[in-house]
């Protein structure tokens, strides 16, 4: 019966820690020094408002800018759809335009009205969700 020869430990790879421990010292004075460099470089931010002022800003803001670049969008859209449904000769391809204009401005109500519920409508319900006697 042959025995089973057991590798020894020339040939195989070091071990992670054995790798590691010389530049442990090293590594640990470099995390050390990042961190206090990075409490010290840190300046604190001071509001004027509070944050759920400045957010019902900025959704607000963005709800603008979503209203007129989707407006614009599905104006142009709109006439894309209506110049193929009038230059169509095909009664088919004629229906398809008449479909993805009213799609079109299916989704513009749908964004415009989520926008608009999110913005303006929201905060008439603010101090609704009180328990208070």
């Amino acid at each position: 019966m042959k025995q089973k020869s057991i590798p020894s430990n020339r040939n195989c790879a070091p071990n992670f820690w054995d790798r590691l421990g010389p530049k442990l010292g090293r590594y640990y004075g470099v995390f050390t020094a990042t961190l206090i460099l990075v409490m010290l470089l840190t300046v604190p931010a001071l509001a004027v408002d509070d944050m759920w002022t400045v957010a019902n800003t900025i959704i607000i803001d963005v709800y603008n800018k979503i209203a007129g670049i989707s407006t614009v969008l599905a104006g142009l859209m709109s006439a894309v759809a209506v110049i193929g449904a009038k230059l169509s000769n095909n009664q088919h391809k004629v229906d398809q335009a008449w479909d993805w204009l009213r799609r079109i401005w299916i989704a513009w109500a749908v964004i415009n009205g989520i926008g608009a519920f999110i913005a303006y409508v929201r905060p008439l319900f603010n101090g609704l969700s009180t328990l208070t006697p």
